[in-house]
């Protein structure tokens, strides 16, 4: 007879590669015939933009552009001045199995950049990238559930019953929005824009059916220089709201939003150089993460016939942990000279490392401070430090962590004894998994008889199990049923007595 499966198909998505790349990129320009000659470079303002992402076969690319505003003293003396340059970049991870099907997420940030006169009227820009890369390919596992024709084979099964955590969906969305940005002070005395960063943050997210609603923050910082050529900061916080279908997804899956900066335009409104347009464009990016039951027939044997099973293992996700854990940095950074006062600062992140002591994590991110001072001779100076800040996180052996990190609001940096005294939290995002294996049935075919060429079966068996050995394969080995050892000998359950002669009858015919 043909035996009629029960068979189930596993969704989601496979993560092939998760990577972070680090890479300097270079160019040489030309001063604008605008502007006056370089005296000094003081600073290098930037940002790292997202333009495009593509799946291929077993390589992801990703390509960008980082925006930089070249700070400088002009001969002669006077008020900073500034160029504008842009620099595009691509970079590329193997990913092994990875399809034109398959989903790229990237997240490119501006560890540092700095500058050089070549000569009065020529730059060197330098910039150092770190791009987070996670491609993801749809898969689809068929699985086998069970048997459902069994009985008059006398098929006995054993299945296993429980879950998985699965990446169910991962999904895209573009958006724009505007919105305008008051600069206080005197109407009469507009200050000049020196440079302009814009941080999205995404700061809640909760699936509804198959709906997506994200919110957040897009955090713009600005660098000004008064009409007197003082230098001053502004900030502001400009909030969005949006939905996304996920049609994969359900209302218990835990979500991971990113949202990536993709262009950023802002400008003095005309008429009014103190309120400033911001167009901003972005990418969110969301993984969603399930609970996913799972029944998969594990062994199968028949009383009546011999069997021919072909097995093999299965892999399944276990949650382990998703948390936020917040750091808090005080330091002194010594600057050699007196400080009479902070112009600017501003925090970059780069790459976050993983090592393990015992059965804790270390989770270390690459800080980059960068500070605009004024020093005793009132001139603007530039402070350029990497901190590495390190997070402890419980995390058994066998589980994987992905991480990611944000600097949730601003860095206070004020002079002291010695130097500038820097203060600043940061947030480890952290997602723990791990995998295991469940053999499973892949396929079944019955065979001749048990009787056929074994002579007479004995109607009873009397034997010692052995160590490690259970119910099932006792009963499997003898084409008997558990049930029928367990009412044979008076057992309460599967565990076998130790030490004890175990009665095993044949099937009832």
């Amino acid at each position: 007879m043909e035996l009629e499966f029960d068979r189930d198909m596993i969704c989601g998505y496979d993560t092939v590669a998760e990577v972070t790349l680090c890479q300097e990129e270079t160019l040489e320009s030309i001063v604008p015939d605008a502007c006056p000659d370089i005296e000094r470079i003081v600073d290098v303002c930037g940002q790292a933009t997202l333009s495009g992402k593509q799946a291929g076969s077993g390589m992801a690319t990703v390509s960008g552009m980082v925006r930089v505003s070249v700070l400088y003293q002009p001969e002669g003396g006077g008020s900073l001045r500034h160029i504008e340059l842009g620099l595009p970049f691509t970079c590329q991870v193997e990913a092994p199995g990875l399809t034109e099907q398959g989903v790229v997420l990237a997240e490119p940030r501006l560890r540092c950049a700095e500058a050089r006169a070549l000569n009065p009227r020529k730059v060197l820009l330098r910039v150092d990238l770190a791009v987070d890369v996670t491609a993801c390919q749809p898969v689809q596992r068929p699985v086998c559930c069970g048997i459902l024709n069994g009985e008059q084979a006398g098929i006995c099964q054993r299945q296993y019953h429980g879950e998985s955590y699965e990446l169910a969906a991962v999904q895209e969305k573009p958006f724009t929005f505007s919105d305008q940005i008051r600069l206080q002070g005197n109407q009469n005395e507009t200050p000049q824009l020196l440079a302009v960063q814009a941080t999205p943050i995404c700061a809640e997210s909760k699936l509804i059916g198959s709906k997506l609603i994200f919110k957040g923050l897009v955090e713009v910082s600005m660098l000004l220089q008064e009409a007197g050529g003082g230098l001053s900061t502004a900030r502001e916080s400009l909030p969005f709201s949006q939905v996304m279908e996920i049609p994969q997804g359900g209302e218990d899956g835990d979500c991971q939003v990113r949202v990536e900066l993709t262009d950023l335009r802002c400008e003095p409104e005309q008429g009014d150089p103190r309120n400033l347009e911001v167009a901003l464009e972005l990418l969110a990016q969301a993984q969603v993460h399930c609970r996913r039951p799972v029944t998969l027939l594990q062994d199968v044997y028949s009383t009546s016939c011999q069997m021919e099973v072909g097995s093999k293992a299965q892999t399944l996700c276990q949650f382990g942990e998703q948390s936020i854990r917040t750091q808090t940095v005080r330091e002194l950074l010594e600057t050699g000279e007196m400080v009479r006062g902070i112009a600017a600062s501003r925090l970059s992140l780069g790459q976050v490392t993983q090592s393990r002591e015992g059965a804790q994590l270390l989770l270390t991110v690459e800080s980059w401070l960068t500070i605009l001072y004024l020093d005793e001779g009132e001139q603007v100076q530039c402070l350029r430090k990497m901190m590495p800040v390190t997070c402890r996180l419980d995390c058994p052996e066998g589980y994987r962590c992905t991480c990611t990190c944000t600097c949730p609001g601003e860095v206070f940096a004020a002079p002291a004894a010695g130097g500038i005294e820097v203060r600043f939290s940061l947030d480890f995002h952290c997602l723990t998994v791990s995998t295991f294996q469940v053999a499973a049935v892949e396929q079944a075919k019955l065979g001749e008889p048990r009787t056929a060429g074994e002579g007479t079966r004995p109607s009873v068996v009397l034997r010692l199990p052995v160590q490690g050995e259970g119910i099932w394969e006792i009963a499997k080995s003898y084409g008997t049923t558990m049930e029928e050892i367990i009412q044979a000998n008076e057992l309460e359950g599967e565990e076998l007595p130790l030490g004890k002669m175990l009665l095993i009858p044949g099937v009832r015919g």
